[in-house]
């Protein structure tokens, strides 16, 4: 059976743990996250650690925002890990984002447009004005015209980064919450048949994944759950 679109984050508290929850999420979805205080702590290991004999696909989570001489080394710096997805900050800019696809041709660079944490009053206080909505469409037309072969963006705004970049750019998104989940310390968040029928194209899940009892059982329904979905609105068509 083919993998579900989503990426696993694997924010866990030792190298150990994030293998373990790897290897019980795999035979279900596509891709596991690996963030910034993983691989912190592991380095590079991590990556050859959480991959395993499995190949799954690793979303390497870094989120590059520095000056473009210094992103495109540390681009070339993850290279030989062979990320499937290494993210930068959209606010960059436009140079920067272009330096980090230049040194990474084999890997999609995603472009973050506003995180998923922030609210509209969140981003009012540090000087962005208007609705998230727009930042975020705003962010996501620079990062394309950019060459980011990739986005990310709350579920909220997929629809509108969607009709804005047109069918060919991979939407990435976090914030996404089974029915019944807690929404934790994301401020913009839908449910995965949600985010798929808005346009996404893979869907970033954690907690409510590996904070289960059963990490690999519950990634399992959640991925059945999702495919039944996609084969419902592909019937409905």
């Amino acid at each position: 059976m083919t993998p579900a679109p989503i990426a696993v984050a694997l924010d866990a508290p030792d190298l150990e743990t994030a293998a373990h929850w790897a290897s019980l999420v795999t035979p279900h979805v596509s891709t596991v996250k690996v963030g910034l205080e993983l691989y912190l702590r592991y380095g590079p290991e991590v990556i050859a650690s959480v991959r395993g004999a499995s190949g799954v696909q690793v979303f390497l989570d870094l989120k590059l925002h520095d000056i473009p001489n210094t992103v495109a080394g540390a681009a070339k710096a993850v290279a030989r890990l062979k990320p499937a997805i290494l993210t930068v900050h959209a606010a960059g800019g436009p140079t920067m984002i272009r330096a980090a696809v230049d040194a990474l041709p084999g890997t999609q660079v995603a472009a973050v447009t506003v995180l998923t944490s922030l609210s509209e009053a969140d981003l009012e206080r540090i000087g962005v004005a208007g609705p998230p909505d727009d930042a975020v469409r705003r962010l996501a037309a620079l990062a394309v015209g950019a060459g980011a072969q990739a986005l990310v963006c709350s579920p909220r705004e997929v629809a509108t980064v969607r009709a804005e970049v047109g069918p060919d750019i991979t939407l990435i998104t976090p914030g996404v919450r089974p029915a019944g989940s807690e929404s934790q310390d994301q401020a913009r968040v839908a449910t995965p048949e949600r985010a798929f029928a808005d346009g996404a194209d893979l869907l970033v899940i954690g907690r409510p994944i590996t904070g289960s009892a059963d990490p690999g059982a519950t990634a399992a329904r959640i991925a059945a759950e999702l495919r039944r979905a996609l084969a419902s609105a592909d019937r409905g068509a």
